[in-house]
């Protein structure tokens, strides 16, 4: 599932990926791309044992570009007023409270970016660049499932 924003500059890096990942992966895998974020995800990851993850990403400890997978059993819970702050662990809890069929793996690949807030601004050119790398480690990911 490539997350994000197209149309905020560096934002929309996973869904990209996604959509140059969707013909390759044609019979092998669903591919989907989405602006939502929340809980509104939570549907969309019913019915699979697994799911691969990819999006925007912006700490300041890696250069733009750079690849990057997060173990999400370390992602810590979002303390925020309402679902639609909601991230990964408190959609996996909720699954699993209301016994969904959710997936049981995850794994999340992210680019960090350098500039996820410009509305209609440009894809920074490292950011842009790394999508060919982004694509090859979920195609790895894929290998192992398989």
């Amino acid at each position: 599932m490539g997350l994000g924003n197209d149309l905020i500059a560096d934002d929309g890096v996973g869904v990209l990926a996604a959509r140059a990942l969707k013909a390759g992966l044609a019979g092998r895998a669903d591919v989907v791309e989405t602006a939502m974020h929340g809980l509104a995800l939570l549907d969309i990851f019913l019915g699979y044992d697994r799911a691969i993850l990819l999006d925007a990403i912006q700490t300041g400890k890696q250069p733009p570009g750079a690849v990057i997978e997060i173990n999400a059993a370390e992602l810590d819970p979002v303390i925020a007023p309402s679902p639609h702050f909601a991230g990964l662990p408190e959609m996996v809890a909720l699954a699993r409270q209301l016994q969904l069929d959710f997936p049981k793996e995850f794994r999340i690949f992210a680019v960090e970016v350098a500039d996820a807030r410009t509305i209609g601004g440009p894809m920074t050119p490292a950011v842009r660049d790394a999508i060919p790398q982004l694509c090859a480690r979920v195609c790895e990911a894929l290998a192992t499932w398989v």
